[in-house]
């Protein structure tokens, strides 16, 4: 697993812009919530996709379709959050549960090294 510089700039650079976008939207009062949580899910799931470069051709691949998969996932929940109210355990709780489940799938394919 070897990190990948300028790709990894401009997925920090994405996950920005996608952050600023939910913020500037999101009306209620769980402005800054919404910005960390979506920035940690996409951070980790863009660097995890375009920003690392694993060693064996198939778990690259599988970490890559789960890295998509999980960030279409994530961005449909935030989008979601976005535009209705919500309290800031129910955004913890689904947001955590997600990154969770991302990690264990992710872990899962690298420690089987195919």
């Amino acid at each position: 697993m070897k990190l990948k510089f300028t790709p990894s700039i401009i997925a920090v650079a994405i996950s920005l812009l996608i952050t600023y976008g939910l913020y500037s939207f999101h009306t209620g009062e769980n402005k800054v919530l919404l910005s960390v949580g979506s920035f940690i899910f996409t951070i980790v799931t863009l660097i995890l996709s375009i920003g690392f470069d694993f060693s064996l051709p198939r778990t690259s691949v599988n970490i890559k379709v789960v890295s998509g998969v999980f960030l279409a996932i994530g961005l449909i929940a935030n989008i979601t959050f976005t535009f209705f109210n919500f309290s800031k355990p129910t955004y913890i709780i689904t947001i955590g549960i997600l990154l969770l489940t991302y990690f264990l799938i992710v872990y899962s394919i690298y420690k089987s090294k195919q």
